[in-house]
């Protein structure tokens, strides 16, 4: 698959893209099957499924609240993604 740019010429293979999941910046040449490293599902507030876990709750909140990723459980936003992929660009 062979893209143009803007100016007619050809994309090189070391051009960098942004990935639409985790928003790092990355080159074509170095996009591997454990490149991008995201959730694939959200960060909620609501009970967790296995009620048997404690939360930290902050003020204001629900005594029921639990703030976690679906996916994984991981409490912390900022929490490095639970499953590994190939890079996706917002051309593809």
């Amino acid at each position: 698959m062979e893209n143009k740019d803007g100016e007619g010429g050809r994309l090189e293979s070391s051009a960098e893209r942004v990935c639409r999941r985790c928003k790092q910046t990355y080159h074509l040449y170095a996009n591997s099957p454990s490149s991008c490293r995201f959730h694939p599902s959200f960060f909620v507030s609501r009970r967790h499924d296995d009620q048997q876990r404690y939360y930290e709750l902050k003020p204001g909140d629900p005594p029921y609240a639990a703030k976690f990723y679906d996916c994984c459980g991981a409490e912390d936003p900022d929490a490095a993604g639970c499953k590994t992929d190939f890079h996706i660009s917002y051309d593809d």
